[in-house]
């Protein structure tokens, strides 16, 4: 249909490299990092990749293609799923806006996993305790001795007596 195509004739495609490389340099920005350290990463992540070749991704006249292998190396070292990175950049959102965003999103995760393994260390505390009735008192001492606060220590005190964190 002649309504489908742009004025130069050219169908836009949802997912395309000009995409990922868009993509590619978009994410390294976000996130602080050189052509070099997005090229180390890369390599560490499985796929031998020099600075010279992530520049002429991003600015390459013509630009350098990018195969199947390091589109999914930039996909974990971005950790993004592979569609996410095909996909045009989300409009409106200026470089310090997705600076935030990645912070934001970085510190969910890392509070995540720390609740998981408190979690874990409470339930493991709580599972000795059962096991060893005399040693409950000692292990609420240690909390309070190596939390220095009595407020934090009966507080994770109470978790272990419930028997988790969450």
């Amino acid at each position: 249909m002649a309504g489908d195509r742009p004025e130069g004739g050219e169908v836009p495609l949802l997912y395309s490299e000009g995409n990922v490389a868009a993509r590619v340099a978009l994410e390294r920005e976000v996130r602080g990092w050189s052509t070099t350290e997005l090229a180390e990463r890369v390599t560490r992540a499985g796929v031998k990749m020099n600075q010279t070749a992530v520049w002429r991704i991003e600015n390459g006249t013509p630009r350098r293609r990018i195969n199947l292998d390091e589109a999914l190396a930039f996909s974990r070292v971005f950790e993004l799923p592979l569609e996410e990175l095909m996909s045009p950049p989300l409009e409106g959102l200026d470089i310090d806006s997705r600076r935030l965003v990645q912070e934001a999103v970085e510190a969910f995760y890392e509070t995540r996993d720390a609740r998981d393994r408190l979690h874990r260390a409470v339930v493991a505390i709580a599972d000795h305790i059962k096991a060893n009735p005399d040693s409950s008192r000692a292990i609420h001492e240690q909390c309070l001795r190596l939390m220095g606060d009595e407020r934090d220590a009966r507080t994770l005190s109470g978790d272990i007596e419930d028997g988790g964190h969450y």
